[in-house]
């Protein structure tokens, strides 16, 4: 059986340790995807995850591809199918994620150009990309499927596994996953509210990722 390569492994690790946090984005307008980047970019975010929920995602991963090659590592979010990865890889993105696995997404990212951080909620489902390789892993949703807790039980028989959690972080509870020696990096969607992104808020925008990345240093206080 043909398994992931020592240099895929290594590529999707890299995008993990260029976090620690990687904001999760649904952008409704094309428009907000460079100034969104910057205010990120500018508070010491490395790695955007634009999921493929809405229509400009695809034009906003190509957009940053082009304008933003050496400030961040934009991957593409939500993929589901070989269709929808190639339609990513075709954008410019970096990475892929997966909110879950299938065969043929995992056959794919074995040999794909953009490396695959594929997601799991179980250990079995783990154990399928682990038999072909896979060492990296988004985990998801994280708070429903157990939260920290279960990180720590997945450590126990897969101690060379990495995560990255989302679903149902925040803020104040990114600290307690990123304390975890498997995890290597926390996404969320709370980075980019839409009520901040909406009106153009970038100041804001950058303001909450400073925040959120010194409090997860143990450095954020009271402003």
């Amino acid at each position: 059986m043909t398994g992931l390569s020592d240099q895929q492994r290594q590529r999707i690790m890299a995008v993990l340790e260029a976090g620690p946090l990687i904001p999760v984005i649904s952008l409704q307008r094309e428009a907000d995807a460079v100034p969104l980047a910057e205010a990120l970019v500018g508070a010491g975010i490395r790695v955007l995850e634009i999921t493929l929920r809405t229509p400009r995602a695809l034009p906003a991963i190509e957009l940053l591809s082009k304008r933003l090659p050496d400030d961040v590592l934009v991957g593409a979010g939500t993929v589901t199918d070989p269709a929808g990865y190639r339609r990513a890889e075709n954008a410019g993105a970096r990475f892929v994620v997966s909110p879950g696995i299938t065969p043929r997404l995992l056959d794919y990212g074995l040999t794909a150009n953009a490396p695959l951080l594929p997601g799991v909620a179980t250990v079995s489902e783990l154990m399928l990309g682990y038999e072909l390789g896979y060492r990296s892993f988004k985990f998801f949703p994280a708070e429903v499927s157990g939260g920290v807790k279960a990180l720590e039980a997945f450590a126990g028989p897969f101690p060379d596994v990495a995560f990255c959690p989302t679903g149902g972080i925040r803020q104040n509870t990114a600290r307690d996953y990123l304390a975890l020696s498997n995890v290597k990096a926390v996404g969320g969607t709370w980075l980019t509210p839409e009520s901040k992104v909406s009106v153009g808020d970038w100041a804001g925008v950058s303001r909450l990722a400073r925040e959120s990345l010194a409090s997860c240093r143990g450095q954020y206080g009271d402003p």
